[in-house]
């Protein structure tokens, strides 16, 4: 017989034991056994289904959750009723993300709880939390308390801004690691860092606005920053650290002495995107020095592709390439220079898996800049190994799709653009790449309804898909 299995992820593989589909009042009775010796990694687990009940196998605990998860879809589907099966699944990369900008609008913590639930029911494991920027700074340091006490008090709109306490972050931390999720926080230098201004103005560059930001206001409407203000508009590029500062170095220091250990998993992001206010050879120096002082902390340390042209970070470093998916010039050079450094690569090819991109031009919230409008089709579209010339299998790290927030104020924004786009996204980063076709996935995502609605989850209803 065939099964009537329809998940997202893709299950590596699947077959049937030769019995009749059981019926249960609610879901199966489960057990869960813990195996060594299971042979499908430490977030693999096989799933079983017959007149006896299910039984989870796994080497270690994050694949009986994953096996969960699964079994969670399956029951979702067809209430009451399940056919007999038997699933081998596991990741086809380790690090399988979703980047959520609380800086452009402040999220409260139930926001990024629920966010971090999302996660958890398409097995993906690692929530970037992008949480400082040009509109605000969003993590309580103790060691400089003007940063929250000035800076977090603004967000785009002119809203009241917010962030979260040493305490609150510690909490989140816990509830993504209870979910098998690892929280990877940024900490963006030395551009995107306006917020900083307003906390400790002498570690700033006097402001000097690139003309390319002058023009990039103007096409779209942006209000320009003034130095010392709040801003709350989304122009990108207009400000810089004071990189030939030594009290500049100083206060890199004390903020990721205080992230890393508040941190307790491996990774620590350091931004360095989009420095159009620093000079080339000054922030070619700037991250140098500044990367050393981060990895120092002992984390592995994760940058944007642009801080690929500097050729002096530290072994290992990670790059995160936000290109285009036809872009393998100006943004896969410095992207490649990470593998050639030892390290690994994480994609975000942007009008791919950008998730703030909008569906249709019309549409009341998100951004188009990136090849947008990006359909479900398009989040899907492509492929890990091919991407950038170059860099392919043990290469690349992971996948992320990113959440910028310039336009997203509430959970349910945050639902109606997410969704069904960052179930591309997981399906990418953990299944097999023979595996994988538009029209199969299609019909998978469409029945991944019933569990997204049980879970009041807005989801995009999209035309591409038949959601019956």
């Amino acid at each position: 017989m065939t099964p009537t299995v329809n998940l997202v992820p893709l299950p590596v593989s699947m077959t049937a034991p030769a019995s009749d589909p059981h019926t249960y009042d609610d879901e199966p009775s489960v057990t869960t056994k813990l195996d060594p010796g299971a042979s499908e990694g430490p977030e693999g687990y096989r799933l079983r289904v017959d007149a006896g009940g299910a039984l989870i196998t796994a080497s270690a605990p994050a694949g009986l959750f994953y096996g969960r998860q699964t079994l969670r879809q399956l029951t979702s589907q067809q209430p009451g009723r399940i056919d007999a099966l038997e699933i081998v699944d596991h990741p086809r990369y380790a690090y399988r993300g979703m980047m959520l900008d609380v800086v452009r609008h402040f999220h409260p913590l139930a926001t990024v709880k629920a966010v971090i639930d999302r996660m958890a029911l398409l097995k993906l494991n690692h929530l970037h939390l992008h949480l400082t920027d040009d509109q605000g700074w969003r993590i309580e340091i103790l060691s400089r308390p003007e940063l929250t006490a000035k800076g977090s008090t603004s967000e785009v709109g002119g809203g009241p801004g917010g962030f979260y306490t040493q305490d609150e972050y510690r909490e989140l931390v816990q509830y993504a690691s209870d979910r098998f999720i690892t929280v990877v926080p940024e900490f963006d230098i030395p551009g995107h860092t306006h917020a900083v201004s307003l906390a400790y103005p002498e570690l700033m560059e006097k402001q000097a606005i690139d003309p390319a930001v002058v023009e990039q206001a103007q096409s779209e409407g942006f209000a320009l920053p003034v130095f010392g203000e709040p801003y709350t508009d989304c122009a990108v590029g207009h400000s810089s650290l004071m990189t030939s500062s030594p009290e500049v170095y100083e206060f890199v220091a004390d903020v990721v002495r205080e992230l890393a250990a508040l941190t307790p998993g491996p990774y620590l992001h350091l931004g360095g995107d989009e420095a159009h206010g620093t000079k080339e050879e000054d922030f070619i120096s700037f991250m140098a020095r500044a990367s050393r002082i981060a990895a120092a902390t002992g984390k592995i340390l994760i940058g944007w592709h642009e801080m690929g042209t500097c050729r002096d970070l530290p072994a290992g470093t990670v790059g995160q390439f936000w290109g285009l998916t036809d872009d393998d010039g100006r943004a896969g050079v410095p992207t490649r220079a990470f593998v050639e450094n030892g390290g690994t690569v994480i994609l975000s090819p942007a009008d791919a898996i950008y998730l703030d991109m909008k569906y249709a031009l019309e549409d009341p919230i998100g951004l188009a800049w990136a090849n947008g409008p990006t359909s479900a089709k398009d989040s899907y579209d492509w492929e890990p190994d091919t991407l950038i010339d170059g860099i392919g299998g043990n290469d690349v790290l992971g996948i992320e799709a990113p959440l910028w927030c310039e336009t997203v104020g509430s959970l349910a924004d945050i639902d109606w653009l997410t969704f069904p786009r960052v179930a591309s996204a997981a399906e990418i980063a953990w299944s097999p790449r023979g595996g994988r076709s538009w029209d199969d996935f299609r019909g998978r995502l469409g029945a991944q309804a019933p569990i997204w609605r049980s879970e009041g989850i807005g989801f995009f209803e999209s035309p591409e898909i038949d959601w019956t």
